[in-house]
């Protein structure tokens, strides 16, 4: 139930931004090192997995714009990059109109990579929902709108 102490061992006082902010920290931090490790047997980083997956949402974007995205430095960008192109998942053109620049895209191989990494992730997440009860359920639907706004800010 939503309403017992935080598995955290904590006892933050949920009610103050700032026990809430700690909570949430907490547990987003266990969430996402339980799903990479659902990662499939590809042996990207996750910084290359979120690069891969921020050029499939952005076809054509230049690595200055990617770099700025994902909020990496230029020079760290052009490597992960250049790994990336290395392994067949991305491909780099010249930009149309500016000749000192290049657009990245995703590969084919790198689309199957993450359509196979977000099943895996998605199958073991499913399974966990299941596990809640209807009402924790309802309440991660209401929180996830929420959830994608903080994540955009």
């Amino acid at each position: 139930m939503l309403t017992n102490i935080p598995r955290t061992g904590r006892l933050s006082d949920l009610r103050s931004d700032a026990g809430l902010a700690s909570e949430l920290r907490v547990s987003l931090a266990r969430l996402t090192r339980r799903l990479r490790r659902q990662a499939g047997a590809h042996s990207l980083t996750p910084t290359q997995l979120a690069t891969l997956a921020a050029v499939e949402r952005h076809s054509g974007i230049t690595p200055g714009e990617l770099a700025e995205l994902e909020k990496m430095q230029p020079p760290s960008m052009t490597r992960v990059i250049a790994a990336l192109a290395q392994r067949g998942l991305l491909s780099r053109t010249p930009h149309s109109t500016d000749r000192r620049q290049v657009t990245v895209s995703v590969t084919d191989t790198g689309r199957g990579l993450l359509k196979e990494e977000r099943r895996g992730k998605e199958a073991w997440l499913a399974q966990r929902l299941k596990e809640l009860t209807p009402e924790e359920r309802a309440a991660l639907r209401a929180a996830a709108p929420i959830l994608e706004k903080l994540s955009q800010m």
